[in-house]
Protein backbone atom coordinates (compact mmCIF):
# COMPACT_ATOMS: atom_id res chain seq x y z
CA UNK A 1 0.00 0.00 0.00
CA UNK A 2 2.55 2.68 1.12
CA UNK A 3 4.93 1.94 -2.12
CA UNK A 4 1.63 2.18 -4.62
CA UNK A 5 1.12 5.26 -2.81
CA UNK A 6 4.24 6.51 -2.78
CA UNK A 7 4.51 5.61 -6.26
CA UNK A 8 1.69 7.89 -7.59
CA UNK A 9 2.72 10.61 -4.98
CA UNK A 10 5.93 11.05 -6.79
CA UNK A 11 4.79 12.17 -9.81
CA UNK A 12 3.95 15.56 -8.06
CA UNK A 13 6.67 15.65 -5.54
CA UNK A 14 6.00 18.87 -4.49
CA UNK A 15 2.60 18.21 -3.25
CA UNK A 16 3.39 17.38 -0.07
CA UNK A 17 -0.21 16.85 1.48
CA UNK A 18 -0.55 13.62 -0.49
CA UNK A 19 2.30 12.29 0.74
CA UNK A 20 1.86 13.02 4.37
CA UNK A 21 -1.47 10.88 3.84
CA UNK A 22 0.69 8.36 2.56
CA UNK A 23 3.05 8.19 5.70
CA UNK A 24 0.08 8.58 7.97
CA UNK A 25 -2.68 6.00 6.64
CA UNK A 26 0.10 3.18 6.12
CA UNK A 27 -0.47 0.08 7.64
CA UNK A 28 3.31 0.24 9.06
CA UNK A 29 2.19 3.32 10.66
CA UNK A 30 -0.96 2.15 12.59
CA UNK A 31 0.43 -0.87 13.75
CA UNK A 32 3.75 1.06 15.65
CA UNK A 33 1.34 3.23 16.79
CA UNK A 34 -1.00 0.71 18.21
CA UNK A 35 2.03 -0.75 19.49
CA UNK A 36 2.36 2.88 21.61
CA UNK A 37 -1.20 3.27 22.59
CA UNK A 38 -2.50 5.58 19.68
CA UNK A 39 -6.43 4.93 18.75
CA UNK A 40 -7.04 5.57 15.09
CA UNK A 41 -5.18 7.99 13.45
CA UNK A 42 -8.47 9.05 11.47
CA UNK A 43 -9.91 10.40 14.73
CA UNK A 44 -7.09 12.84 15.50
CA UNK A 45 -6.59 14.08 11.53
CA UNK A 46 -7.66 17.34 12.41
CA UNK A 47 -4.63 17.84 14.79
CA UNK A 48 -4.26 21.68 16.51
CA UNK A 49 -1.77 23.74 14.51
CA UNK A 50 0.67 23.49 17.50
CA UNK A 51 1.64 20.47 19.58
CA UNK A 52 -0.65 19.21 21.76
CA UNK A 53 -1.08 16.59 25.08
CA UNK A 54 -4.29 17.09 26.94
CA UNK A 55 -5.40 15.22 30.16
CA UNK A 56 -7.12 11.90 28.00
CA UNK A 57 -4.46 11.42 26.14
CA UNK A 58 -0.30 10.88 26.78
CA UNK A 59 0.33 11.85 23.02
CA UNK A 60 2.33 14.93 21.31
CA UNK A 61 1.31 14.99 17.38
CA UNK A 62 3.57 17.45 15.41
CA UNK A 63 4.77 18.20 12.00
CA UNK A 64 7.44 20.11 9.49
CA UNK A 65 7.58 21.41 6.33
CA UNK A 66 11.08 22.99 4.82
CA UNK A 67 12.98 24.21 1.44
CA UNK A 68 16.40 24.29 0.98
CA UNK A 69 18.98 25.17 -1.48
CA UNK A 70 20.65 22.48 -0.98
CA UNK A 71 19.85 19.06 0.89
CA UNK A 72 22.77 17.67 2.28
CA UNK A 73 23.06 14.45 4.18
CA UNK A 74 26.39 13.57 6.32
CA UNK A 75 28.24 16.09 3.95
CA UNK A 76 26.86 14.83 0.41
CA UNK A 77 24.20 16.61 -1.54
CA UNK A 78 21.63 14.44 -1.93
CA UNK A 79 20.15 17.06 -4.59
CA UNK A 80 23.03 17.43 -7.11
CA UNK A 81 23.44 20.81 -5.48
CA UNK A 82 19.69 21.84 -6.35
CA UNK A 83 16.58 22.79 -4.16
CA UNK A 84 14.11 20.47 -2.71
CA UNK A 85 11.43 20.83 -0.28
CA UNK A 86 10.62 18.65 2.51
CA UNK A 87 7.65 17.97 5.40
CA UNK A 88 7.45 14.94 8.08
CA UNK A 89 5.11 14.07 11.11
CA UNK A 90 6.12 12.78 14.46
CA UNK A 91 3.76 11.24 16.84
CA UNK A 92 5.59 10.69 20.55
CA UNK A 93 3.93 8.80 23.60
CA UNK A 94 4.55 10.29 27.30
CA UNK A 95 6.75 7.46 28.23
CA UNK A 96 9.35 7.80 25.82
CA UNK A 97 7.79 5.77 22.48
CA UNK A 98 8.12 7.71 19.44
CA UNK A 99 7.84 7.14 15.80
CA UNK A 100 7.46 9.90 12.70
CA UNK A 101 8.09 9.91 9.05
CA UNK A 102 9.99 12.48 7.03
CA UNK A 103 10.10 13.03 3.29
CA UNK A 104 12.17 15.41 0.72
CA UNK A 105 12.74 15.75 -2.68
CA UNK A 106 16.56 13.68 -3.96
CA UNK A 107 18.01 13.40 -7.57
CA UNK A 108 20.90 10.72 -6.76
CA UNK A 109 18.90 7.18 -6.62
CA UNK A 110 18.42 7.88 -10.83
CA UNK A 111 22.44 7.45 -10.91
CA UNK A 112 24.61 4.41 -9.88
CA UNK A 113 28.06 6.86 -9.29
CA UNK A 114 29.81 5.25 -12.27
CA UNK A 115 29.66 8.70 -14.38
CA UNK A 116 29.08 7.41 -17.47
CA UNK A 117 27.09 6.05 -20.39
CA UNK A 118 26.26 2.56 -18.21
CA UNK A 119 25.24 4.74 -15.76
CA UNK A 120 21.65 3.17 -15.69
CA UNK A 121 20.80 3.96 -11.74
CA UNK A 122 19.95 2.00 -8.80
CA UNK A 123 15.65 2.81 -9.50
CA UNK A 124 14.01 4.97 -12.84
CA UNK A 125 11.29 7.24 -11.74
CA UNK A 126 12.84 7.71 -8.19
CA UNK A 127 12.39 11.53 -7.17
CA UNK A 128 11.61 11.09 -3.71
CA UNK A 129 13.16 10.07 -0.05
CA UNK A 130 10.85 8.75 2.45
CA UNK A 131 12.20 8.12 6.13
CA UNK A 132 10.40 5.82 8.41
CA UNK A 133 11.55 5.69 11.95
CA UNK A 134 10.43 4.88 15.28
CA UNK A 135 12.68 4.74 18.92
CA UNK A 136 12.82 5.67 22.81
CA UNK A 137 14.43 8.45 24.22
CA UNK A 138 14.61 9.89 27.82
CA UNK A 139 16.65 12.03 29.83
CA UNK A 140 17.80 12.21 32.96
CA UNK A 141 19.38 15.72 34.54
CA UNK A 142 21.06 17.50 31.81
CA UNK A 143 21.58 13.79 29.64
CA UNK A 144 19.65 11.88 27.84
CA UNK A 145 19.49 9.33 25.48
CA UNK A 146 17.98 8.21 22.08
CA UNK A 147 17.79 4.75 20.58
CA UNK A 148 15.93 3.88 17.45
CA UNK A 149 15.48 2.33 14.04
CA UNK A 150 15.17 3.78 10.83
CA UNK A 151 14.20 2.83 7.26
CA UNK A 152 14.95 4.60 3.95
CA UNK A 153 12.87 4.36 1.00
CA UNK A 154 13.17 5.89 -1.80
CA UNK A 155 10.08 4.92 -4.08
CA UNK A 156 10.61 4.33 -7.76
CA UNK A 157 11.22 1.51 -10.58
CA UNK A 158 13.89 -0.78 -9.31
CA UNK A 159 17.09 -1.24 -11.60
CA UNK A 160 17.58 -5.47 -11.87
CA UNK A 161 21.29 -5.51 -12.38
CA UNK A 162 22.09 -3.14 -9.13
CA UNK A 163 21.88 -3.04 -6.06
CA UNK A 164 18.88 -1.38 -3.88
CA UNK A 165 19.57 1.89 -2.60
CA UNK A 166 17.24 1.31 0.58
CA UNK A 167 18.44 1.01 4.01
CA UNK A 168 17.91 0.45 7.17
CA UNK A 169 19.92 1.48 10.57
CA UNK A 170 19.83 1.05 14.27
CA UNK A 171 20.84 3.90 15.90
CA UNK A 172 21.88 5.06 19.55
CA UNK A 173 22.17 8.74 20.15
CA UNK A 174 23.33 10.91 23.98
CA UNK A 175 23.63 14.64 24.97
CA UNK A 176 24.61 16.48 27.90
CA UNK A 177 23.49 20.38 27.60
CA UNK A 178 23.72 21.27 23.97
CA UNK A 179 26.15 18.77 23.28
CA UNK A 180 25.50 15.62 21.23
CA UNK A 181 27.00 12.45 19.70
CA UNK A 182 24.94 9.65 17.73
CA UNK A 183 25.96 6.37 16.14
CA UNK A 184 23.97 4.69 13.39
CA UNK A 185 24.85 1.18 12.14
CA UNK A 186 23.51 0.08 9.14
CA UNK A 187 21.77 -3.48 9.38
CA UNK A 188 20.64 -3.80 5.01
CA UNK A 189 22.80 -5.46 2.81
CA UNK A 190 24.07 -2.37 0.81
CA UNK A 191 24.52 0.39 2.65
CA UNK A 192 22.57 3.40 0.59
CA UNK A 193 23.29 1.23 -2.78
CA UNK A 194 27.15 0.98 -2.22
CA UNK A 195 28.59 -2.34 -2.77
CA UNK A 196 28.31 -4.96 -5.92
CA UNK A 197 25.51 -7.35 -6.39
CA UNK A 198 26.10 -10.64 -4.63
CA UNK A 199 29.43 -9.31 -4.42
CA UNK A 200 30.45 -6.94 -1.90
CA UNK A 201 28.42 -6.11 0.61
CA UNK A 202 28.14 -3.05 2.82
CA UNK A 203 26.51 -3.70 6.03
CA UNK A 204 28.26 -2.56 8.99
CA UNK A 205 28.90 0.62 7.55
CA UNK A 206 28.51 2.84 10.59
CA UNK A 207 28.56 6.77 11.02
CA UNK A 208 29.52 8.59 14.10
CA UNK A 209 28.67 12.00 14.85
CA UNK A 210 28.84 14.95 17.13
CA UNK A 211 26.87 18.09 17.43
CA UNK A 212 26.71 21.73 19.37
CA UNK A 213 24.55 24.26 19.39
CA UNK A 214 24.80 27.88 21.18
CA UNK A 215 22.31 30.36 22.06
CA UNK A 216 23.34 33.88 20.85
CA UNK A 217 20.97 35.21 22.25
CA UNK A 218 17.92 37.60 19.94
CA UNK A 219 16.68 34.42 18.37
CA UNK A 220 20.19 33.46 16.56
CA UNK A 221 22.21 30.01 17.35
CA UNK A 222 25.38 28.61 16.47
CA UNK A 223 25.16 25.01 14.94
CA UNK A 224 28.31 23.11 14.62
CA UNK A 225 28.93 19.59 13.36
CA UNK A 226 31.71 16.77 12.66
CA UNK A 227 30.83 13.54 11.18
CA UNK A 228 33.02 10.08 10.00
CA UNK A 229 31.09 7.93 7.63
CA UNK A 230 32.91 4.83 7.26
CA UNK A 231 31.33 2.45 4.07
CA UNK A 232 31.86 -1.67 5.14
CA UNK A 233 34.27 -3.37 2.88
CA UNK A 234 34.82 -0.09 0.72
CA UNK A 235 37.69 2.10 3.01
CA UNK A 236 38.09 4.27 -0.60
CA UNK A 237 34.81 5.60 -0.15
CA UNK A 238 35.48 6.78 3.93
CA UNK A 239 35.83 10.54 4.66
CA UNK A 240 34.63 12.97 7.29
CA UNK A 241 32.03 16.07 7.00
CA UNK A 242 31.53 19.09 9.20
CA UNK A 243 29.26 22.02 9.39
CA UNK A 244 29.02 25.22 10.78
CA UNK A 245 25.94 27.71 10.61
CA UNK A 246 24.03 30.17 12.32
CA UNK A 247 20.39 30.02 12.90
CA UNK A 248 17.84 32.71 13.07
CA UNK A 249 14.46 31.65 14.96
CA UNK A 250 11.19 34.28 13.57
CA UNK A 251 7.71 34.14 14.23
CA UNK A 252 7.04 32.10 11.17
CA UNK A 253 9.91 29.45 11.30
CA UNK A 254 13.51 29.31 11.10
CA UNK A 255 16.02 29.93 8.93
CA UNK A 256 19.47 28.28 8.51
CA UNK A 257 22.45 29.34 6.99
CA UNK A 258 25.51 26.62 7.20
CA UNK A 259 28.52 25.48 5.46
CA UNK A 260 29.29 21.97 4.30
CA UNK A 261 32.01 19.88 3.82
CA UNK A 262 34.04 16.99 3.70
CA UNK A 263 37.39 15.30 2.82
CA UNK A 264 35.85 12.81 0.50
CA UNK A 265 37.42 11.31 -2.82
CA UNK A 266 34.90 12.76 -5.49
CA UNK A 267 36.97 10.32 -8.36
CA UNK A 268 38.30 7.41 -6.26
CA UNK A 269 35.63 7.13 -3.74
CA UNK A 270 32.81 7.38 -6.29
CA UNK A 271 31.45 10.88 -4.90
CA UNK A 272 30.74 12.36 -8.39
CA UNK A 273 27.55 11.68 -10.03
CA UNK A 274 26.22 12.97 -13.42
CA UNK A 275 29.15 15.11 -13.93
CA UNK A 276 28.98 16.54 -10.16
CA UNK A 277 30.75 16.40 -7.31
CA UNK A 278 28.14 15.77 -4.39
CA UNK A 279 30.99 16.06 -1.60
CA UNK A 280 32.66 19.26 -2.50
CA UNK A 281 31.87 22.09 0.26
CA UNK A 282 29.12 23.97 -0.10
CA UNK A 283 27.14 26.56 1.23
CA UNK A 284 23.05 26.11 1.93
CA UNK A 285 20.37 28.45 3.36
CA UNK A 286 16.74 26.59 4.26
CA UNK A 287 13.71 27.26 6.08
CA UNK A 288 11.63 25.35 7.94
CA UNK A 289 8.70 25.39 10.23
CA UNK A 290 6.87 23.02 13.04
CA UNK A 291 3.18 22.74 13.97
Amino acid sequence: MLKACLKEASKFETFLPSIFACLLFTPMTLILAALIGFAPLAAHAEVAATPTTTASSPLTVTGNVGVTSNYVFRGISQTQHKPTLSGGVDISHASGLYLGGWLSGQKWVKTSGTDDATDVGYKQNSSLEVDLYGGYKGSAGDFGYDLGLIHYYYPGDKVAANVSPDTTEVYLGGSWKTLSVKYSHALSDYFIGWGVKDVTKTRGSNYLEVNATHDLGQGLGLIAHLGKQKIKNLPVSDYTDWKIGITKELSVGTITAAWTDTDADPVAGSYKWDGKEVSRGVFALSFSKSF
